[in-house]
Protein backbone atom coordinates (compact mmCIF):
# COMPACT_ATOMS: atom_id res chain seq x y z
CA UNK A 1 0.00 0.00 0.00
CA UNK A 2 1.14 3.53 -0.74
CA UNK A 3 1.59 6.01 2.02
CA UNK A 4 -1.23 8.52 1.96
CA UNK A 5 0.26 11.78 0.70
CA UNK A 6 -1.34 15.18 1.11
CA UNK A 7 -0.62 16.61 -2.32
CA UNK A 8 -0.68 20.20 -1.01
CA UNK A 9 2.32 19.38 1.18
CA UNK A 10 4.37 17.86 -1.65
CA UNK A 11 7.09 20.19 -2.95
CA UNK A 12 6.70 18.70 -6.45
CA UNK A 13 3.04 19.72 -6.43
CA UNK A 14 3.76 23.30 -5.31
CA UNK A 15 6.57 23.61 -7.88
CA UNK A 16 4.16 22.29 -10.50
CA UNK A 17 1.64 24.95 -9.50
CA UNK A 18 4.37 27.59 -9.95
CA UNK A 19 4.90 26.30 -13.49
CA UNK A 20 1.16 26.70 -14.15
CA UNK A 21 1.21 30.31 -12.94
CA UNK A 22 4.33 31.10 -14.97
CA UNK A 23 2.75 29.48 -18.03
CA UNK A 24 -0.35 31.65 -17.88
CA UNK A 25 1.76 34.79 -17.42
CA UNK A 26 3.90 33.71 -20.38
CA UNK A 27 1.08 32.77 -22.73
CA UNK A 28 -0.74 36.05 -22.06
CA UNK A 29 2.12 37.61 -24.02
CA UNK A 30 1.71 35.30 -27.05
CA UNK A 31 0.09 36.67 -30.21
CA UNK A 32 -3.71 36.36 -30.21
CA UNK A 33 -3.43 33.99 -33.19
CA UNK A 34 -1.83 31.45 -30.82
CA UNK A 35 -4.70 31.49 -28.30
CA UNK A 36 -6.06 28.12 -29.48
CA UNK A 37 -2.78 26.62 -30.67
CA UNK A 38 0.56 26.66 -28.85
CA UNK A 39 -0.73 28.79 -25.95
CA UNK A 40 -3.57 26.38 -25.26
CA UNK A 41 -1.34 23.33 -25.57
CA UNK A 42 1.34 24.60 -23.20
CA UNK A 43 -1.35 25.66 -20.70
CA UNK A 44 -2.95 22.21 -20.78
CA UNK A 45 0.28 20.34 -20.20
CA UNK A 46 1.32 22.73 -17.41
CA UNK A 47 -1.99 22.06 -15.64
CA UNK A 48 -1.43 18.33 -16.17
CA UNK A 49 1.73 18.33 -14.04
CA UNK A 50 0.27 19.20 -10.60
CA UNK A 51 -3.09 17.64 -11.50
CA UNK A 52 -1.56 14.22 -12.05
CA UNK A 53 0.51 14.53 -8.89
CA UNK A 54 -2.64 15.35 -6.93
CA UNK A 55 -4.68 12.57 -8.53
CA UNK A 56 -1.91 10.07 -7.89
CA UNK A 57 -2.04 10.76 -4.15
CA UNK A 58 -5.57 9.35 -4.09
CA UNK A 59 -4.42 5.96 -5.37
CA UNK A 60 -4.22 3.11 -2.93
CA UNK A 61 -1.00 1.55 -4.16
CA UNK A 62 2.48 2.87 -4.78
CA UNK A 63 2.36 1.29 -8.24
CA UNK A 64 -0.65 3.39 -9.24
CA UNK A 65 0.77 6.54 -7.64
CA UNK A 66 3.95 6.03 -9.67
CA UNK A 67 1.92 5.82 -12.88
CA UNK A 68 0.47 9.26 -12.21
CA UNK A 69 3.89 10.64 -11.34
CA UNK A 70 5.19 9.22 -14.61
CA UNK A 71 2.40 11.04 -16.47
CA UNK A 72 3.26 14.26 -14.62
CA UNK A 73 6.91 13.82 -15.60
CA UNK A 74 5.91 13.23 -19.23
CA UNK A 75 3.86 16.44 -19.15
CA UNK A 76 6.90 18.29 -17.79
CA UNK A 77 8.96 17.09 -20.77
CA UNK A 78 6.15 18.03 -23.14
CA UNK A 79 5.99 21.48 -21.53
CA UNK A 80 9.75 21.92 -21.99
CA UNK A 81 9.46 21.03 -25.68
CA UNK A 82 6.69 23.59 -26.15
CA UNK A 83 8.77 26.18 -24.31
CA UNK A 84 11.62 25.49 -26.76
CA UNK A 85 9.22 25.91 -29.67
CA UNK A 86 7.89 29.19 -28.23
CA UNK A 87 11.46 30.44 -27.85
CA UNK A 88 12.45 29.41 -31.37
CA UNK A 89 9.49 31.27 -32.89
CA UNK A 90 10.40 34.32 -30.78
CA UNK A 91 7.39 34.25 -28.41
CA UNK A 92 9.69 33.85 -25.39
CA UNK A 93 12.79 36.02 -24.96
CA UNK A 94 16.05 34.16 -24.34
CA UNK A 95 16.51 35.44 -20.78
CA UNK A 96 13.00 34.31 -19.78
CA UNK A 97 13.52 31.02 -21.60
CA UNK A 98 16.69 30.26 -19.60
CA UNK A 99 14.93 30.87 -16.27
CA UNK A 100 11.91 28.75 -17.21
CA UNK A 101 14.06 25.98 -18.66
CA UNK A 102 16.01 25.76 -15.40
CA UNK A 103 12.75 25.69 -13.43
CA UNK A 104 11.30 22.81 -15.44
CA UNK A 105 14.57 20.86 -15.35
CA UNK A 106 14.61 21.23 -11.57
CA UNK A 107 11.01 20.01 -11.36
CA UNK A 108 11.76 17.05 -13.65
CA UNK A 109 14.62 16.07 -11.34
CA UNK A 110 12.46 16.43 -8.24
CA UNK A 111 9.71 14.23 -9.70
CA UNK A 112 12.27 11.61 -10.79
CA UNK A 113 13.91 11.52 -7.35
CA UNK A 114 10.51 11.27 -5.64
CA UNK A 115 9.63 8.34 -7.90
CA UNK A 116 12.94 6.65 -7.04
CA UNK A 117 12.28 7.13 -3.32
CA UNK A 118 8.86 5.47 -3.70
CA UNK A 119 10.44 2.55 -5.54
CA UNK A 120 12.88 1.90 -2.67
Amino acid sequence: MAANHNFRKLKIWSEGMDVVKETYKLTNQFPKSEMFALASQIQRCSVSIPSNIAEGTSRKSTKHFLQYLETALGSAFEWKTQLIIANEVNYVPDDNFIILEQKIQSLQGMISRFMESLNN
